[in-house]
């Protein structure tokens, strides 16, 4: 499974993708073999370790992040690997990180959890979590579905080596055992572009909007994707070159207006683009590298 991540212990390669690997039974060594066509490829890297995997048999529903999910317990059927139950410190400190998604690079929410309990051969239930974990609110869909892949992130699944200048770009990858060569019937041949989700802004908080004469005032949170832990500083890094955001205003899926602003506030009047019933005003911040990351809105009637 290739997964185009968010920083987190901020010690990643901002653009590369992660890669976990199970198969049964374990070779022993994998090799991931890449190129730009599906011919000449070269060895992109040798990876030793089966990653902790599985899939869920049954739903997580949508929560908020920033607080403890206290909904049902979800059933995991691991492929590989066990899990265990921690401690409320260890879980603050950022244990028991789990990756869910659907498979595809780009879409997966980071989460932890506190307990896990075993209920049968390789099926464990897990619960007491924390949602949108290094940003990855964004991504809560209002349910990730039976099926859905999990990944334990403990270090295991490693990232590969991808060049700056090769993101986006779509690559062939051929993985296998490393024993054999990349032409084995037993390889497995993907084709993937990633966006570099490690340089991706954080979607903007505490979106509002008041009234201001004719129209309104917006104002909203920005946050930071590096060193925003550190509780004594006045205000987290911006972690980008420059502050910027660009704001968008919807009616339905129209787009009514686009502009880029340098600081956490911006004034509309609905009245200047003829709007009457409802519409809608989007936030992101911008990166010079990545672009908008994720959209914050509000929905108002003009």
């Amino acid at each position: 499974l290739f997964m185009d991540l968010p920083l987190m212990s901020g010690e990643e390669v901002e653009h590369a993708p992660h890669l976990a690997l199970t198969a049964q039974p374990w070779p022993g060594s994998v090799a991931v073999y890449d190129a730009a066509t599906d011919a000449d490829y070269a060895l992109n890297e040798i990876i030793a370790a089966r990653a902790v995997v599985g899939v869920t048999e049954t739903p997580l529903f949508a929560a908020p992040a920033g607080r403890i999910d206290r909904g049902a317990r979800l059933q995991l059927r691991m492929l590989s690997g066990t899990l265990q139950s921690i401690g409320d410190a260890a879980l603050l400190a950022g244990g028991n990180l789990l990756a869910i998604g659907d498979g595809t690079p780009g879409n997966w929410e980071l989460l932890q959890f506190r307990d896990a309990e075993v209920v049968g051969a390789g099926r464990w239930l897990v619960s007491h979590r924390l949602r949108g974990q290094f940003g990855t609110d964004a991504a809560i869909p209002e349910a990730w579905p039976a099926g859905s892949w999990v990944v334990r992130l403990d270090g295991t699944p490693q990232q590969i080596a991808l060049a700056a200048a090769m993101r986006q770009q779509q690559r062939h990858y051929r993985i296998g055992p490393a024993q054999r060569g990349y032409d084995d019937p037993s390889y497995v041949h993907e084709v993937h572009a990633f966006d570099g989700n490690g340089l991706r802004p954080y979607r903007p908080v505490h979106l509002r909007a008041e009234p201001s004469g004719s129209g309104v005032a917006l104002g909203w949170v920005r946050r930071t994707r590096i060193d925003g832990d550190g509780w004594e500083l006045s205000e987290v890094p911006l972690g980008e070159e420059a502050e910027a955001y660009r704001l968008r205003v919807m009616q339905g899926d129209t787009l009514v207006r686009s502009v880029d602003v340098a600081a956490p506030a911006w004034s509309y009047d609905p009245a200047q683009d003829g709007l009457s019933g409802d519409y809608r005003i989007e936030v992101a911040q911008l990166s010079a590298r990545y672009g908008p990351g994720p959209f914050a809105s509000v929905t108002l009637s003009a």
